[in-house]
């Protein structure tokens, strides 16, 4: 009974949060703009922890799971995190190391060539430095300022 309500918990929490991101729309090569994001969590002093190539996994494995539909022409997802930030925002609620790391998706779909998608999860309560930063780092990128 007890691992079933932890677990009844979590799912809920989970699906609370699962559409709750940011997401802006911008034209131009879809490796120039991974540059950017690239380029712009690097200047802010942060390490990228992992570089998640989620399109080609995709469609490397598109035929083995018997599928003959392309879901992107690219996809990847930047995973890092900030000392400062990080210890900031779990001081103020443990909890949120459920958040870490962070990441940036970006993607290109085959119906709108040349058109991508950049993303990051949005938080409410003592993640909203987290906010702040994911979407400095996307004005950066995209030039928003």
């Amino acid at each position: 009974m007890y691992k079933t309500a932890i677990l009844i918990t979590l799912c809920m929490a989970a699906t609370a949060n699962a559409q709750d991101f940011k997401t802006y729309q911008t034209d131009g090569p879809f490796d120039d703009i991974a540059f950017a994001i690239e380029s712009a969590i690097l200047s802010k002093g942060l390490v990228i922890d992992h570089v998640s190539h989620t399109g080609e996994m995709l469609e490397r494995t598109r035929a083995d799971v018997g599928s003959d539909t392309v879901l992107f022409v690219a996809a990847d997802v930047y995973e890092f995190c900030s000392a400062t930030i990080s210890r900031q925002v779990m001081e103020a609620n443990p909890d949120n190391f459920n958040f870490c790391p962070y990441a940036i998706r970006i993607f290109e779909r085959p119906d709108t060539p040349g058109r991508v998608t950049v993303s990051h999860q949005t938080h409410s309560g003592s993640m909203a430095p987290v906010n702040d930063l994911l979407e400095s780092i996307v004005a950066d990128a995209l030039g928003l300022d």
